[in-house]
């Protein structure tokens, strides 16, 4: 039906909703690169004056991506909650702005809200909003999860301890889940990217996680994050697996890509759930997306990237997650160039993914050919952690030597925790405080006090006697 505004004297015109949300994006690299970004700062300003007047109810009856062609559309489609979407039905995505920043729109409200809303009204009002807005709203979305402890409570922040290793040497990622420990880092997870694509070398690192998990009682989980296929086969095999990882997309062409589909999600959702290995709570996957994955794939259909990864989180919804990681900055400058597009899309994340109901972490990160750099990253964790963010990474140094990408490390997650006042999950801390990391305060203990869970540790190591 097309859309028009007028700015200046000029009239613009936006073929079809898919258009308009496109040209009202902040500028991106990766929207230039598939040619759907605006052309000029008025263009872009004309299309936010134009999608502002646009009514929420358009996106129950224009898709960006045709529902026929689509399982993620359909899926989107059919879940849509009519009368959870029932209290802002009424407003236009302008007015929902104004709603979200206002008193009205309490914690309580939001979480009520999340079903009834769609992915693409998210990204559209984000298109609208500042950083801050996108903060302010995000930071009153709570979403609260648990396997062996509880993930997203306020004023707490989760940390994933990341100990990859390039040849999968397990003294090696013993050595540096250890480093992680003594920082009071890897509530959120112990996960490990591994470096060889292989069910039995998959099944040794999940026995290695789960032995050092059991036999010193952490009430953490662990993750290995392969392919959701390699994990089927493993949980086939027997292996202790807590969480299902598979990186996930905002279509179905994207998801075909990554060798998936909702199927597949299904039964390795249920499968996971058949084992029953959480002792508080049964959210059993663990997600990643990022923007620009769908151009990457080109299966983005002419939408941009940001409402692609909105979409990417209605895949996830459907699983009732422990985690989902928006890994930010990863796939490179071609779709986000600078720090300041970094910053954007990782705010823009936080604040779709919470909205839309989802326990929203993020690796906050940069490849070294973008023009981005530590204090980049400072700046987003900061900002994310006062957001509300559930959980961030620790890499040993920030420096991932396996996956060759910069990312945030155990003190950072100390610095910010300490500059706003966040605390660890509250089980993992209270055995953080009976192993001697950690004092009542949360604080960690000076390195003496610590020996004995440093030895315990190096037991598990290959050729160490018990």
């Amino acid at each position: 039906m097309g859309y028009r505004a007028t700015l200046g004297g000029t009239t613009y015109g936006f073929a079809d909703l898919r258009a308009l949300l496109a040209k009202a994006s902040p500028a991106r690299s990766g929207d230039q690169l598939a040619g759907i970004a605006a052309d000029s700062a008025q263009e872009r300003v004309a299309a936010r004056l134009a999608l502002a007047d646009v009514p929420l109810t358009t996106f129950l009856s224009e898709a960006v991506v045709p529902y026929e062609i689509d399982e993620v559309t359909r899926l989107i489609v059919d879940t849509h909650d009519a009368a959870a979407f029932a209290p802002v039905a009424h407003l236009s995505v302008g007015a929902f702005r104004d709603w979200l920043l206002s008193e009205t729109a309490t914690s309580a409200a939001l979480q009520a809200l999340a079903p009834g809303l769609m992915p693409e009204m998210v990204a559209a009002v984000s298109k609208l909003m500042r950083n801050q807005d996108l903060m302010l709203v995000a930071s009153r979305c709570r979403v609260v999860t648990r396997f062996r402890d509880t993930i997203g409570l306020p004023g707490h922040l989760a940390v994933r301890l990341q100990p990859n290793h390039p040849s999968d040497s397990p003294a090696g990622i013993l050595a540096s889940i250890l480093d992680g420990l003594m920082y009071g880092a890897g509530d959120a997870v112990i996960g490990v990217n591994p470096a060889a694509d292989s069910v039995p070398a998959m099944v040794q690192l999940l026995k290695l996680l789960d032995e050092l998990i059991q036999r010193h009682q952490v009430p953490t989980q662990s993750c290995v994050l392969t392919h959701v296929t390699n994990t089927l086969h493993a949980i086939g095999q027997g292996a202790p697996v807590d969480l299902v990882f598979q990186s996930v997309g905002g279509t179905e062409g994207t998801n075909r890509s990554f060798g998936i589909d909702l199927a597949l999600l299904d039964e390795a959702h249920a499968a996971a759930l058949s084992l029953a290995r959480g002792t508080l709570g049964d959210n059993v996957m663990y997600f990643e997306t990022g923007q620009g994955s769908a151009l990457s794939a080109g299966a983005h259909h002419g939408v941009d990237q940001q409402t692609i990864e909105a979409r990417a989180y209605a895949v996830a919804r459907r699983y009732r997650p422990l985690l989902v990681n928006t890994v930010v900055g990863f796939i490179g400058p071609e779709y986000l160039y600078d720090g300041k597009q970094i910053v954007r899309a990782g705010l823009e994340d936080h604040f779709c993914g919470k909205l839309l109901g989802l326990p929203m972490g993020c690796d906050i990160c940069y490849t070294n050919h973008a023009e981005a750099d530590s204090d980049d990253m400072d700046n987003l964790l900061v900002l994310l952690a006062a957001s509300g963010l559930n959980f961030t990474m620790g890499v040993p140094g920030a420096d991932d030597v396996m996956l060759n990408y910069q990312s945030t490390s155990f003190h950072d997650a100390l610095f910010v925790r300490q500059l706003l006042g966040l605390q660890r999950a509250p089980e993992f801390e209270a055995w953080l405080q009976r192993m001697g990391v950690t004092d009542a305060a949360g604080a960690l203990c000076p390195a003496p006090a610590r020996p004995a869970l440093a030895a315990s540790l190096a037991g598990l190591l290959p050729g160490a006697t018990p």
